[in-house]
């Protein structure tokens, strides 16, 4: 009889967390949501994956990814403790727009977002920049680079997505906690300097 799996570490929080934050994490259907949120997080993931039926014929574009067989239909859930008092919560949004209710409660009292991307179907990002948008969230976008996927330089997907020069752009693999790592860590000195603005003009 095999084992339970151990998570990664105990599902608690520690007694002296004080602040939590929570970033969401966009991006259209199989751009690789749920793979960046269990790669960061330190506790094993809650996951809303429900296997695809015929039912998505005609829905879900599957071009490209042969493999997949699962799809989010409600959240990506991780979390991440970034000192002894605060800690940082990740939520992936379904990237479907027949999914798009649950967009205002996962955006609710978000910092911003980190938008994923995919430069074979850089198009199907413009809906999910809207949505960020309309609820009001800061981005910044990642590049998550697929196997085979062509590869192109930093003006040239900044171009073709019509980002402002102060949107943080960058290439990760959603797969490596390296890289992963790097894409937030510029959204959140992003959301900071943001936030150093606003106030100075106060």
């Amino acid at each position: 009889m095999g084992s339970a799996p151990v998570s990664k570490q105990p599902i608690y929080l520690a007694d002296t967390v004080q602040v939590a934050t929570k970033i969401l994490v966009a991006g259209h259907f199989g751009v690789g949501k749920t793979t960046y949120v269990g790669t960061l997080s330190e506790i094993d993931p809650l996951r809303t994956e429900e296997v695809m039926t015929a039912s998505s014929i005609g829905y879900d574009d599957l071009v490209g990814l042969p493999d997949k067989k699962t799809t989010t239909v409600a959240m990506d859930f991780g979390r991440l403790t970034l000192s002894p008092r605060l800690v940082l919560y990740l939520f992936g949004a379904p990237g479907q727009e027949r999914f798009r209710r649950l967009w205002q409660d996962l955006a609710y009292g978000a910092l911003g977002a980190l938008v994923l991307a995919d430069t074979r179907n850089l198009a199907e990002s413009f809906p999910v920049f809207d949505r960020v948008e309309e609820f009001g969230l800061p981005y910044g976008v990642a590049v998550n680079h697929f196997s085979g996927g062509r590869r192109f330089d930093e003006a040239e997907v900044r171009d073709a997505l019509d980002l402002d020069q102060d949107t943080p752009l960058v290439t990760c693999d959603a797969r490596d906690p390296q890289s992963s790592t790097i894409a937030l860590i510029r959204l959140v000195e992003h959301l900071h300097a943001r936030a150093v603005n606003q106030e100075s003009y106060r």
